[in-house]
Order: C-alpha cells, then sequence, then structure tokens
C-alpha cells in the first residue's frame, strides 16, 4: 500500500492501554519496546494459571507465546483487557471466541517467524528426500548401511503449496531453486498472481494426483482440520511425501499413519501434530514409523525469529495505541467494539463510502485486463480527530468496496491484503489542516481506465454520518437505505418529472438531496425512496432525455 504522511501525527490513543504483562520467556526486546514507550510492563517468564488469573484484572494487555494457555476463565478475569498479543503466528493457545464475545483484540505476528519456518519447512523436504535422520540414526548405532536408504532428487519433482501465504511463497522461492516444480492452491490469492511467482494454482481436487511432495502452509480453521484424509490421500501419487510445519490437525494423523503402512504415502515430515506434546511418545505409531520423520515444533524456534516477534508484538501494541493502525489482530468483531467510541461512527462512514462507489462503479471491477478493471485507489482522512486512524479508516473503505465485489468475505483485518491480493494498488493519504468546509472529511478517489470518481462523507456531533460530495458536486445526505443517485441537465421540470415515474410505480419519496455544478448547468439529485426502485422503472428513467445516469444503491 503506498502512504503518504506529509503532516505531523495526532497522538490521540486509538485504546487506552497503560499496564502490560508479558509471560512465556519472550524475548527482552519487547518490554524495551513497551517500557520506551511510556508502558508500566511487568515481565514474569515462568508463570502458572492461577497466577494469571490472580493478577489479570490488573492489566490493559497481556502478552504470550504458546505455553500460556489464556482460557475463557482468564479473559473473563481480565476486566481491563483490551489487547491479548501473540508473539507467533498461531493462536491456538488463545480462547480467539471468548476474547471477540468480551471485546478483546487477539493479534498475532505472522511475519516475524517467517523465514525460519519456511527454511525448517526445506529441511525436512530435503531430508525426507534423502532420509537423512534415519541414516544418521543408523551411523549413531555403529552401522553402515547404504543400501537401506536410497533417495530421491527433487530436481524435476512436482511440489504442491497448500496456502499461499508469506510463509507458502518463501518455501516456493526456496524450492524453485532446486529445480522443482511449484503448483499451489490458496483461496484468496488469484491464479494470475501465483503464476507472477511462479506457482501454477490449482483447484484442490486438482492438484493432488500431480503432486510429488505436498507441504501444507494453512491455518487451523473448521475448513482445514483434517484437510487432508483417507479420501484426500486416495487421489494422490502414490509414493508421494508430505510435508506439515503449519499447526496439527490439517492432516488427519490416524490416515497418515495407514497410508504410511500401506505404502502409498512413501515418507511423511511433520513439525506439528494434534496433540503437543503428544502423549506416550515413545509408543505412538506415526512417530515412531521408520518413514515418518518428526521435530518437537520447531519451526520458529531460532534466536531471529524469537527476537523478530517480541520486538513485532511490542510495536504492535505500541501502534494500536498511540498510532495510526491496529496490525495483526485476527478477531475482527472484536476491533470494531474495542477501538474508540468516536473513532467507530468514521468506520461506518468508511465502509458505507465505499459500498457507495462499489454500487456506483460501471461493471465489474475486477475483470481484470478489461477496461473495467479497478486498479487504484486513494483514501484521504482529512482533519485532526481522524488522520491518525487513517489506516483503520482506509481498511474499512476496502472493507465496503470488496465485501460488494468479490465473494471472500473482507473485515477490518484483511481487508488490506485481500486489495493486495486482487492487484488493487491502495494509497493512503492523511493531514491535519481542517477541509474547507468541515473540520474533518473522509475521501476515497477510484480509477479505471474507464472512470476516475470521488466521493466524500463526514461525521457530526457523535453519529451522524452524512456523504459530502460526489466528484464536483457538494450535498449532504444521509448514508442509509434505498437511494437513487441520477445526474441531468439544471433545467426546470426534471424533479417533477422523476416524481411521476416513481409515482406510477406507487414509490414513495422519503428525501431528496441536490447538488448543482452551476458552471456546466448539471445538477445531482439523490432521492431517498421507502422501497427498492425495480429495475424497469429505473430503465424508463435512465431512457428519460434530460437524464445523462441514473443509478440505485443500498446502504
Amino acid at each position: 500500500m503506498g502512504f503518504a504522511r506529509g503532516h505531523q501525527l495526532n497522538k490521540t490513543p486509538m485504546l487506552e492501554i497503560k499496564r502490560v504483562l508479558v509471560v512465556d520467556g519472550i524475548d527482552d526486546v519487547c518490554v524495551k519496546v513497551l517500557a520506551d514507550a511510556g508502558f508500566q510492563v511487568d515481565k514474569k517468564d515462568k508463570i502458572t494459571k492461577d497466577e494469571v488469573l490472580a493478577t489479570i484484572k490488573d492489566y490493559d494487555a497481556l502478552i504470550v507465546r504458546s505455553a500460556t494457555k489464556v482460557t475463557k476463565e482468564i479473559i473473563a478475569a481480565g476486566t481491563r483487557l483490551k489487547i491479548i498479543g501473540r508473539a507467533g503466528t498461531g493462536v491456538d493457545n488463545i480462547d480467539t471466541d471468548a476474547a471477540t464475545h468480551a471485546g478483546i483484540i487477539v493479534m498475532n505476528t505472522p511475519g516475524g517467524n517467517t523465514l525460519s519456518a519456511a527454511e525448517h519447512t526445506c529441511a525436512m523436504i530435503s531430508a525426507l528426500a534423502r532420509q537423512i535422520p534415519q541414516a544418521h540414526a543408523t551411523m549413531k548405532q555403529g552401522k553402515w548401511d547404504r543400501k537401506n536408504f536410497m533417495g530421491v532428487e527433487l530436481h524435476g519433482k512436482t511440489i504442491a503449496i497448500l496456502g499461499l501465504g508469506r510463509i507458502g511463497r518463501e518455501v516456493a522461492t526456496r524450492m524453485q531453486a532446486y529445480g522443482m516444480k511449484t503448483i499451489g492452491y490458496d483461496p484468496i490469492l488469484p491464479k494470475e498472481a501465483a503464476k507472477a511467482i511462479n506457482i501454477d494454482a490449482y483447484d484442490l481436487d486438482e492438484l493432488w494426483p500431480l503432486a510429488d511432495f505436498i507441504t501444507v502452509h494453512t491455518p487451523l480453521t473448521e475448513s482445514t482440520r483434517h484437510l487432508l484424509n483417507d479420501a484426500v490421500l486416495a487421489k494422490c501419487k502414490k509414493g508421494v511425501r508430505i510435508v506439515n510445519c503449519a499447526r496439527g490437525g490439517i492432516i488427519e494423523e490416524a490416515a497418515l499413519l495407514r497410508a504410511l503402512e500401506s505404502g502409498h504415502v512413501a515418507g511423511a515430515a511433520l513439525d506439528v501434530f494434534d496433540e503437543e506434546p503428544p502423549k506416550d511418545i515413545a509408543n505412538n505409531k506415526l512417530i515412531q514409523h521408520p518413514n515418518c520423520i518428526v521435530t518437537p515444533h520447531l519451526g520458529a524456534s531460532t534466536e531471529e525469529a524469537q527476537a523478530k516477534v517480541a520486538l513485532e508484538i511490542g510495536q504492535q501494541i505500541v501502534e494500536a495505541t498511540h498510532g495510526s493502525q491496529i496490525m495483526g489482530a485476527v478477531n475482527a468483531p472484536a476491533m470494531m467494539h474495542a477501538l474508540r467510541d468516536d473513532l467507530k461512527p468514521w468506520v461506518i462512514l468508511g465502509s458505507k463510502l465505499g459500498l457507495l462507489a462499489a454500487q456506483l462503479m460501471v461493471g465489474s471491477a475486477f475483470e481484470k485486463g478489461s477496461s473495467k478493471w479497478l486498479h487504484r485507489l486513494t483514501v484521504t482522512a482529512q482533519g485532526k480527530a481522524i488522520q491518525s486512524s487513517s489506516s483503520t479508516l482506509c481498511a474499512a473503505v476496502l472493507m465496503g468496496i470488496l465485501n460488494h465485489l468479490q465473494a471472500t468475505p473482507v473485515n477490518l483485518v484483511n481487508a488490506s491484503m485481500i486489495a493486495d491480493a486482487l492487484g488493487l494498488h491502495v494509497r493512503e493519504e492523511r493531514t491535519s489542516e481542517p477541509h474547507d468546509e468541515y473540520q474533518n472529511v473522509l475521501s476515497l478517489r477510484y480509477t479505471t481506465e474507464t472512470e476516475d470518481h470521488e466521493y466524500a462523507g463526514t461525521v457530526f456531533g457523535t453519529n451522524n454520518l452524512r456523504f459530502t460530495r460526489i466528484d464536483q458536486f457538494a450535498f449532504e445526505v444521509r448514508p442509509a437505505g434505498h437511494l437513487m443517485f441520477y445526474r441531468n441537465e439544471d433545467k426546470p421540470g426534471v424533479i417533477a418529472a422523476i416524481g411521476t415515474h416513481l409515482a406510477q410505480a406507487s414509490i414513495n419519496i422519503a428525501d431528496l438531496t441536490l447538488g448543482r455544478d452551476d458552471s456546466k448547468r448539471e445538477a445531482l439529485c439523490i432521492v431517498n425512496t421507502d422501497q427498492p426502485i425495480p429495475a424497469d422503472v429505473l430503465q424508463r428513467i435512465q431512457q428519460t432525455s434530460f437524464i445523462t445516469y441514473a443509478r440505485t444503491v443500498t446502504l
């Protein structure tokens, strides 16, 4: 995303956070970042559940790694909590549903361990291909056994990467250097974007029979739990090799064991498990299978990764409190609850501006390659009250646009990521200088090869939302209900003629607002109706001689 600074930030806090509890042996750089920003920080490397329950009521934020389980009980006891930060990627140890219900933001640091996790995955792939751990073990036993450890080359093999996020893409880059053909699946990333990084994207059912190696890089959700099961493994090539350095549970362990025992799967490399640590490791058939390589969840266990995630979670807490955005949040509904009360109506306004723009666009904004392709968007937060929250408001605008124009659900957390995946160039601008007519104004401008339009709005008082401009037309209209926007020659009789069309269709006008461009003798009228305007009625209005443009929206 583009970013224009230009003016000093207003340091009005987005969230009121003063005291932070840091546990689980998180690197001291996290404490330093927070302390330097003026927070009171208590660091307790080893802490019991009872100790957390007894003290959490005194803290506004809690930062954990994986050892501390943030349960519903702990969340209920944290009456001051506004943020739970996870120094790492997975939030399996945090009851995210309970936190969301309580309005507490759960945030992680998905970028900090990217390289370490990718490198560990690649090491596991190489070890799997050449049976390095098994050969190492026999030599430690005093044996020189070459014939039992015939490996395979990676060059020329096809590796399927499930999940083309940061880690998946880093794995692809490294395995391409080995000469592997990279194919993949991602529900968000368009096939064109995958192709740009030399990954051929397939639907899952197409992908299974093509892969010599499969590596998993998705989160664990209800849709990905047991993604690889008996039925899926049966569709894979005989002799496929499978790697999971993402999350336990994505691969059904019992099904994988059956496939290893039958020889259909030639080998597996696992860094993660359904239960961690697994029970009775010495007698666990999957772990002890001779063709299964295992490590005890070491993907992010490097000095560099732990320092990065500690630094990032500290910076994210500071940014959420003193800065312009909330980064790394995984539970979007809690973000709205946790935002300052005065910012919430602006977020709603932003989403409505985006939804307005999406509905007024001509044609499909995501027909890539056509003149209708939405390729540039600029969002501007102008005024002292909102300029420090520009990133959040930009996400709100994207949420309004993208939820209307494509199928993937978009929220304040993933809006920027999905915009990037769709190839939409987003520029975020902010200034503390007041608008000519209003103290604070949020605006967006979008560009296609055939269109260039600007929309703006403001909030009066505490919760009085208004659209204030479309292109050169100034007005004030409440952004709610069924609205018709039409442009016309500015001459007498137009409103009466439109009213007649609506009356003949038994459509009642609830409100009407007019904007004028005297230099062009053109007007823009916004009509609020009690019910939607049917397509045939809109078509008759569009065909009226003095109407140059007519569209309907629902907000």
